[in-house]
């Protein structure tokens, strides 16, 4: 029966999520489009391929990295969500991966997905009340904190919370957890290959642990 429901939550996430996004993505060219439009500033073609080719470079490996690696704790919705409201890795993965947590939901599971999507939509109206109040009130309070605060929290907030995320399922999960964090810093500390490609190697390195072992204890049971 679950699965049934399983199949019929999916085609509904799709049917909603795909053309929603989709629509961000487009309507997201509005400014610039009215920008150039107004100033009569368009730049030429080659050069906005060339800026383009820059943040592919930079950024072209989450492409394929994020939306496969935190799918396990967004789910389908969640992920469609995610995307389109922003701050995955700091907000919606953590807040997903607690509600998986406190419900004891198993991944890919029917109510894992209703439980993480419920706490990413909590986030996210989180997200919009504390972000208005942030542009409304948000300097002034800056302004007033000291130093070492504003540092801490610009440089080592993310850092911090990735920790405690990645920590929660380290615990579940340890012997996977030892090839996630090896596996980038031995070739950290041994290659000189760049940031992306450590992320890449860490990602997939990971998901091919984790399937070797599935597959082991699987042949064990």
């Amino acid at each position: 029966m679950e699965n049934k429901f399983m199949v019929e939550w999916k085609k509904n996430c799709i049917r909603i999520g795909a053309p929603t996004n989709l629509l961000a993505a487009a309507t997201s060219f509005i400014p610039v489009l009215w920008l150039c439009a107004a100033y009569d500033c368009w730049p030429a073609l080659n050069t906005v391929l060339t800026a383009w080719g820059m943040v592919a470079l930079s950024f072209g490996a989450f492409y394929f990295v994020e939306p496969i690696s935190y799918y396990a704790a967004l789910g389908m919705s969640g992920t469609y969500l995610s995307f389109l409201s922003g701050n995955i890795g700091n907000m919606r993965v953590p807040v997903a991966a607690m509600a998986l947590d406190s419900t004891e939901s198993q991944p890919g599971t029917l109510q894992a997905e209703v439980a993480s999507t419920m706490a990413i939509c909590g986030s996210i109206i989180t997200n919009l009340v504390f972000t208005t109040m942030a542009a409304v009130v948000g300097a002034a309070v800056v302004s007033i904190l000291p130093d070492f605060i504003v540092t801490a929290l610009t440089k080592y907030a993310a850092a911090a919370i990735f920790g405690g995320t990645f920590g929660n399922f380290a615990i579940k999960y340890p012997k996977i957890a030892v090839f996630a964090i090896g596996i980038p810093f031995v070739l950290k500390m041994t290659t000189g290959l760049p940031a992306w490609v450590l992320i890449v190697a860490s990602v997939f390195g990971s998901l091919a642990i984790a399937r070797f072992f599935y597959n082991r204890e699987g042949r064990a049971a």
